[in-house]
């Protein structure tokens, strides 16, 4: 009789999953289990690398782009450097994991760059940091197969939210990440799927036999391998869909009448006809990086529109706010150079390639544009002229644009920033990291009702009434229990939601006494 193995981790995504292990990181050996990189793979994986961004840097040179080819340059050149490459195969040779050894290796070089007195050299720590990531990434890409025809449970060190997605119509029933936290992307998309997901978990799940049949049940933090009969069967009857009635969008308001619009995040078509059949009347925010956080180069025209058309052919008069590529936290890619809006704007091929995108695939949707992680009003007069070029080239009207609010220096200067904009939307995931300076991966969306960031919501809904544009929220925050209140008080009247969460949250509005809540917040 088989035991079951249970494995401990933080619920970040609530459900119960049913399925088979399917490890996302590592090459499965004949048993069923977990098999070691070896020094050989490696170094592959290391030289792999090296030439994608020798061969990425060549072809920017081609395009006269001799400024973005230097940067990729650096990468390659790291990513052949015997100092990072030597301890990460002497690391494997003495028994370590082989993405723990690149890992590591490249954090302990980073440190030693980080702490020279050259500014110009402690700045390459960031990049050593991105090649190996690119390089472990690229070793674990020896992995198997999801389980044909069946449903499975995927299980890796760090879950990418781009495996959530290309699976979430494949069978994939839940997710375990041994890294990563309630506020991580993989998270995010887990929520907006309704995918169970635990994060933080015991790192022996990675030994955990491939193939084999568990449950994943985020209400006790489990992930039990091999269950019990009795176990099984409960989780069978738990996890057996039931036909659920198809929500038509519709009017909402409060409990004393106040009208609320309702929308949903969306970085998929699976996500929106989720969002969508849940009663959400549009989309609040698409994300479009997700896709391309592992790519080796800036994504094209026809990269954009395959993945803008699936979403935006499913909102004909409705609305679709696209936000640009936001290469930032726990996503950025190696070509990127760095992290941030100003490296997609130092990039004005790419900035262009994907305005012209979403013109095209924008279809009858009521599209508007909005640009991410804005520091200063220079970055918005940039992709204004930029998105006015494309709109003449396309022979349309520019649709509005709009910022994300995401950081505390954006939200201070909300009155200045609300003449150039055409709307304000409230990020409130970083928003709160960056008012409460904590690490955002550790923060639950909760933590957007303490004082300080409620302060800062406020000033941008003031900001934005006193300009005339809309403002709306689209960060995790909207979805719960203790901050939608606040928000509506405060004077939120859009908010956007992952899209698993818009029939919980339509609820919730319609339990909320607007006047209450707004006399609670000028106490």
């Amino acid at each position: 009789m088989t035991v079951p193995t249970r494995y401990r981790g933080q619920p970040v995504s609530e459900g119960i999953g049913l399925g088979q292990i399917y490890h996302g990181d590592s090459a499965i050996t004949e048993n069923g289990h977990r098999r070691p990189a070896t020094e050989d793979e490696v170094r592959a994986a290391f030289a792999a690398v090296a030439r994608d961004r020798a061969a990425l840097a060549a072809d920017l040179r081609e395009k006269g782009q001799d400024e973005r080819a230097a940067i990729v340059d650096i990468a390659a050149l790291i990513a052949a450097d015997s100092a990072l490459v030597t301890p990460a195969v002497e690391a494997v040779r003495a028994g370590a994991d082989g993405a723990d050894a690149i890992r590591q290796a490249g954090e302990a070089q980073a440190a030693l760059l980080a702490a020279l007195p050259d500014p110009d050299l402690a700045q390459r720590a960031d990049d050593v940091r991105q090649v190996a990531r690119a390089v472990a990434d690229h070793l674990g890409n020896k992995n198997a197969a999801p389980p044909p025809a069946t449903t499975f449970i995927l299980v890796r060190r760090e879950v990418d939210p781009a495996d959530l997605i290309r699976l979430a119509e494949a069978g994939l029933a839940g997710a375990v990440s041994v890294g990563g936290g309630a506020s991580s992307h993989a998270a995010i998309i887990a929520r907006g799927l309704g995918l169970p997901m635990l994060a933080g978990a015991d790192p022996r799940i990675l030994g955990a036999p491939s193939g084999h049949q568990a449950i994943l049940d985020t209400s006790t933090g489990e992930l039990i391998v091999d269950p019990a009969g009795p176990e099984l069967a409960a989780a069978q009857t738990a996890t057996t869909p039931t036909e659920a009635p198809r929500s038509a969008a519709r009017d909402l308001s409060t409990a004393d009448g106040q009208p609320v619009t309702l929308l949903c995040n969306v970085a998929s078509a699976a996500e929106t006809r989720l969002g969508l059949s849940g009663g959400a009347t549009g989309v609040g925010l698409l994300r479009t990086e997700i896709a391309f956080t592992t790519a080796g180069h800036w994504p094209s025209r026809e990269d954009h529109l395959a993945q803008l058309t699936p979403v935006l052919s499913q909102l004909d008069q409705r609305p679709a706010v696209v936000r640009l590529l936001d290469f930032s936290g726990d996503k950025v890619p190696p070509f990127a150079g760095a992290e941030g809006l100003r490296a997609f704007l130092d990039a004005p091929a790419a900035l262009g390639d994907q305005l012209a995108a979403i013109l095209q695939a924008r279809g009858g949707a009521d599209l508007a544009v909005m640009i991410p992680m804005v520091r200063a009003l220079d970055e918005v007069d940039r992709v204004r002229g930029e998105l006015a070029a494309a709109a003449k080239r396309a022979g349309a009207d520019p649709p509005p644009l709009g910022i994300m609010v995401e950081l505390a220096a954006t939200a201070a200067a909300a009155d200045r920033f609300a003449p150039h904009v055409d709307f304000f939307s409230i990020g409130t995931n970083d928003l709160t990291a960056d008012v409460l300076r904590r690490d955002r991966a550790a923060l639950l969306p909760s933590a957007a009702a303490e004082p300080p960031v409620v302060t800062a919501i406020v000033r941008v809904v003031l900001a934005a009434r006193q300009a005339g544009i809309g403002v709306s929220v689209c960060g995790d925050a909207a979805a719960d229990l203790a901050v939608l209140p606040l928000l509506i008080g405060a004077g939120v009247r859009t908010v956007s939601v992952g899209a698993a969460r818009v029939p919980h949250v339509a609820q919730l509005l319609a339990e909320i006494d607007e006047a209450q809540e707004a006399a609670r917040l000028g106490d």
